[in-house]
């Protein structure tokens, strides 16, 4: 429900002194769905789901709610783009665009129309879905006292199978706004990002671009009863030291907001800066942890082994593995503070002394190092982008080197190896589509093989590391 219409339903049963109506927008409805209607609709979702896929209608630059992407996979994705730019000597400006309440504000009517005309959904699967959306109503209680209720007439469960399915569906044709404004966009939930690359001595042009395209972003969106929170949007400059000092300006000018532009922001989790050294990212995941060994070190007498590695997992190492594939070519200097963590944590488990040697307690808790987890993981995702378990947008990066006509004789072709794109700089180095095969043509032959499980390709990728 909009921000409107729930200071409408609410508005009277506030008699608390200090709470502002305002401070609504900061709360969601909650969805009563019952256990069997979200079995139905986990059938409906995965046919809706076979059929956008088999006609090639889902949004390839969305990684929302579908099989084999994430947050890692869209990170991936843009900052390969970002180094590829930075490497020809480029800058790059990046924007995050914000929704407010977008599952809140989808209209029915715009949403099975859409259905309709742009991914052919009609029959008794449109009316089967119009019939999901409509006649849902929505209450308050407050202290004792029930709102009156309204009917809804915008936005999807919270909570529901197929209500994130259809909100992608229901932006699909952002893709095409930013795409005539000649900028790459890409899209997790309602966070989008929108970007531009270009030589530094061309960054107002580059700024006039941007600026345009969200002003296009925002019509299109009021357009849609969806609004663009101006006051979450960041945008930042991008590339080396030498090529943004080149960039004069400071603040980018929109028809109603001037944005300055940021030296670090925070990205699906991840923190960015300017230069993408991921220094600020790393020092802000250090003192995380650090702050969670601290208040587990506090009680540790009262738990048990395992229970220790459970909470440990759950609050530091989970931290130290989210998005790590990113942090590929990152100084050592950095890596180091997040092995200084993983040792804290190592410890906290066997309860070993600061003096005691890290290296012989990793390995007895079959931890891997903090370097070699990256490595880990990179390798996982390229054998998922050559099994067909990546999103496409990953995949287009690991090509065979059998695959090339002139190399299909070459012994790096027999072996499975790939291709390794050019680069000039050290940032074209960390991106994905140069460092995940370079790691992938390090393995052993016997790894490389396409006849073997994940499981078993992760074990024995485990084993290779230790």
């Amino acid at each position: 429900m909009p921000a409107e219409q729930k200071r409408a339903v609410i508005t009277p049963l506030l008699k608390k002194p200090g709470l502002d109506a305002n401070e609504l927008r900061n709360y969601r409805p909650v969805s009563n769905l019952t256990f069997v209607s979200k079995l139905v609709e986990s059938v409906v979702a995965s046919r809706l789901i076979g059929y956008l896929n088999m006609h090639g209608l889902m949004p390839q630059l969305h990684s929302t709610y579908r099989r084999h992407h994430s947050t890692e996979t869209a990170l991936l994705k843009v900052l390969s783009d970002i180094y590829a730019a930075v490497d020809s000597q480029q800058v790059v400006l990046l924007g995050l665009l914000d929704l407010s309440a977008a599952f809140d504000c989808v209209d029915h009517e715009v949403l099975l129309r859409r259905l309709r005309v742009r991914f052919g959904i009609c029959g008794t699967a449109h009316d089967w879905i119009a019939s999901f959306l409509s006649g849902r109503s929505q209450r308050v209680l407050y202290r004792g006292r029930l709102s009156a209720e309204w009917q809804l007439l915008l936005g999807v469960p919270q909570g529901s199978v197929l209500g994130p399915i259809l909100f992608l569906l229901y932006t699909a044709e952002l893709f095409d706004v930013i795409a005539e404004c000649g900028l790459t966009g890409h899209t997790y939930a309602d966070d989008t990002q929108v970007y531009i690359s270009t030589p530094a001595t061309d960054h107002v042009d580059a700024m006039d671009r941007l600026a345009a395209c969200i002003e296009r972003i925002r019509d299109w969106m009021a357009d849609n009863h969806l609004k663009l929170n101006e006051e979450k949007t960041q945008i930042i400059w991008l590339g080396t030291r030498q090529q943004l000092n080149k960039v004069t300006a400071r603040a980018l000018t929109l028809p109603n907001a001037t944005i300055e532009f940021s030296t670090t922001v925070k990205d699906l989790g991840v923190a960015l800066d300017s230069q993408l050294t991921m220094a600020d990212h790393i020092a802000a995941l250090s003192r995380s942890c650090f702050f969670h060994i601290r208040q587990l070190r506090s009680i540790r007498q009262s738990l048990t082994t395992d229970a220790v590695k459970t909470l440990v997992y759950a609050f530091v190492s989970s931290r130290i593995d989210y998005c790590n594939s990113i942090l590929a070519g990152v100084s050592s200097q950095l890596l180091q503070r997040l092995q200084s963590v993983q040792n804290a944590a190592a410890r906290l488990v066997t309860g070993a002394r600061r003096s005691d040697r890290t290296t012989s307690i990793l390995r007895q808790l079959h931890w891997l190092p903090v370097r070699q987890r990256i490595i880990f993981k990179t390798a996982v995702l390229v054998y998922k982008c050559l099994h067909g378990m990546a999103p496409p947008y990953l995949s287009t990066y690991c090509e065979p080197t059998s695959s090339h006509g002139g190399r299909r004789h070459l012994r790096s072709a027999e072996s499975g190896q790939l291709t390794v794109p050019r680069t000039r700089t050290n940032y074209g180095d960390r991106s994905f589509a140069v460092y995940g095969p370079v790691v992938w043509n390090s393995l052993p032959a016997e790894l490389r093989l396409l006849n073997i499980s994940l499981p078993v390709f992760r074990k024995r990728l485990k084993m290779f590391l230790f």
